[in-house]
């Protein structure tokens, strides 16, 4: 049944599309419902994911009710089919970005609809709302089928092969019917609204151009999905993970997206919504690891080249996020005007979390660049001065408290985690520096290395029930410390590993797999849902800690949580199963893309 207009589709209606400089979310029905353009962090043009009158959207579906849809992934594209089924018969949408642009032509969302049986009432509506909302357009037509839409510094060419007609809502619609081997052609082309005047105004694109776009859509992510492998059962997953990384990647820059979206709940009614459009410094070690297991190097590659870059070569200017294109200045602002998700408030733009103190950032810039290294590349000259800055700061620094990996928005804590990135910092750096024959301080990163590593032991590590803990002077657990054996603190199947990972088990379960980040009071308000990375998080340690078989019971029930395009969230409330957070969300896939390779290396060994 077609979703009413006065609710919000689940988080696991939507599907994504994009052209590795913004995305789309497009829902179950038919309606783009999350666009922000021209790039990821830009103000939407369609936001009526997070409001449903004020938001914008893009629909194509059958009129009324009498309808239902299905959807799928054109083999291995981020081309997305929605079939829709009504009463005199069915017709099939075609969802994508265009990858056909010289460069010059900001991002184009072709719409391809075809009638597969019988005739279909069908209606297009689209509603562009800039700055999240803010701006109802002006809307002018440029000839029978052509339209610009235009506000502020926004600009929308629009161009249907069926007649579009403006309404008093400030929304172009049509109704028509369309019959079997029939297609029609819907195009929205992002511009600055200076150029619509220029010369002789826009111009119309043909049908036989978007028909070419469609194959060439699909020719192009079919070529790419094709060079991702993993040798295993679960390598259809990890391609799907491997693809939605790709989308979120920004391609002038090689920076990867946390998500495509903000504000999206962690609980629902709360305030617990952020905007995740922007690269974070940790997801550079984590993403590189992922794609090198896919074998596409070359994002690895160009992901640590972005965040090199964007730190400017100096450790004291080194920030935990970036915008896509390297930008600094990232303050949070609340956008009034949107209701928010099932009306969880405050929406926002931008993160604050950008200038706080997390000290993991020194572990995984050094652990980049040690991957990069074992992948056959050795530091330059200038790369090799800005990692000994880092590795004397994280030195100068690890004895001090931060907010950690999960932005922890109270005081500061010692937080383990934080602690064993650092000792990663100076263990990878004295490596780094022997393997590379580059002098360094070693003596000195030695001498720093080995007494963190006695104070972590000491003062993280719960000698009573053997397992190491939150924060100094804490018994909380945490699923971050599931990581500790990837940058070799600790091996997987060291006993104290072991019990680390039965308590975490144990104390942080949601049911069915499913763990929290952390069961303490961090302060805000409602309970967040189960992490879903920590699940795959949670695989991995048991599979290379030498229980294959659980491990591939706690994976079996954590890819269950994808909605029905292989697409992960970023938490899920344990009892409704219903997905939380911004979506979808990179973190989950990256530790699913990981898990899969683990099962696979293990399953081998057998």
């Amino acid at each position: 049944m077609a979703q009413q207009d006065n609710g919000f589709p689940p988080i696991a209606d939507y599907g994504l599309i994009g052209d590795c400089r913004t995305a789309a979310l497009v829902s179950r029905q038919g309606s783009v419902d999350w666009c922000c353009l021209p790039r990821f962090d830009s103000g939407a043009a369609f936001a009526r994911l997070l409001d449903r009158e004020r938001g914008g959207y893009c629909s194509v579906a059958p009129r009324g009710n009498d309808w239902t849809s299905s959807r799928r992934y054109v083999d291995d594209t981020l081309v997305l089919q929605t079939t829709f089924e009504a009463r005199g018969g069915n017709a099939t949408l075609y969802d994508f970005f265009s990858v056909t642009g010289d460069g010059e032509r900001g991002s184009q969302i072709v719409r391809v609809l075809e009638a597969t049986r019988g005739t279909v009432d069908m209606e297009i509506r689209i509603a562009p709302r800039f700055d999240y909302g803010e701006v109802r357009p002006w809307i002018r037509r440029h000839g029978h089928r052509l339209f610009s839409a235009i506000g502020g510094n926004d600009g929308l060419i629009v161009w249907c092969d069926e007649e579009l007609e403006e309404n008093p809502e400030h929304e172009l619609t049509v109704r028509f019917e369309l019959a079997a081997g029939d297609r029609r052609r819907l195009s929205l082309t992002y511009c600055a609204p200076e150029t619509i005047d220029a010369h002789e105004g826009p111009s119309e694109p043909d049908a036989a151009a978007l028909d070419g776009a469609l194959d060439e859509a699909v020719s192009h992510w079919r070529k790419w999905s094709e060079t991702l492998a993993l040798r295993s059962d679960d390598e259809p997953g990890a391609r799907r993970s491997g693809l939605t990384l790709k989308a979120l990647t920004y391609e002038p820059t090689g920076a990867i997206m946390a998500a495509p979206t903000t504000s999206l709940p962690e609980a629902i009614g709360g305030p617990r919504n952020w905007d995740y459009r922007f690269a974070w410094v940790r997801d550079a070690s984590f993403s590189a690891r992922a794609f090198a297991e896919l074998g596409a190097v070359d994002e690895a590659d160009a992901f640590r080249a972005f965040i090199m870059r964007s730190a400017a070569g100096h450790a004291d200017d080194l920030q935990v996020l970036y915008g896509p294109g390297g930008e600094r200045r990232i303050r949070g602002e609340t956008l009034a005007a949107l209701e928010g998700y099932e009306r969880s408030s405050p929406a926002r733009a931008g993160n604050d979390a950008a200038g706080q103190r997390q000290l993991d950032a020194y572990g995984e810039l050094v652990n980049l660049t040690w991957r990069w290294h074992r992948r056959g590349h050795s530091p330059s000259d200038d790369d090799w001065r800005f990692l000994v800055s880092l590795i004397d700061h994280a030195a100068e620094n690890c004895t001090e408290p931060d907010q950690g990996i999960w932005e922890w928005p109270g005081d500061p804590q010692h937080f383990v985690h934080s602690k064993v990135l650092c000792w990663s910092a100076l263990d990878r750096g004295i490596r780094l520096a022997d393997e590379c024959m580059r002098r360094a301080p070693t003596r000195r990163w030695k001498r720093a290395r080995d007494e963190l590593k006695e104070d972590i032991d000491k003062r993280g590590y719960d000698s009573k029930r053997g397992v190491y803990v939150q924060a100094y002077g804490r018994k909380d657990l945490d699923a971050a410390l599931l990581l500790l054996p990837t940058v070799e603190y600790v091996a997987w199947d060291d006993e104290k590993m072991l019990r680390t990972v039965a308590a975490i088990r144990e104390e942080l379960d949601a049911g069915d797999g499913l763990l929290y980040r952390y069961r303490r009071d961090d302060g805000l308000p409602r309970q967040e849902g189960a992490f879903l990375c920590c699940s795959f998080w949670l695989v991995e340690c048991l599979a290379r800690g030498g229980d294959i078989e659980q491990a591939r019971e706690v994976f079996n029930a954590a890819i269950s949580n994808a909605n029905d395009l292989g697409l992960f969230s970023e938490e899920i409330e344990p009892k409704s199963r219903v997905l939380l957070g911004n979506f979808p969300q990179g973190l989950t896939h990256l530790a699913h893309i990981s898990a899969c390779n683990a099962l696979a290396e293990i399953g081998q060994s057998l």
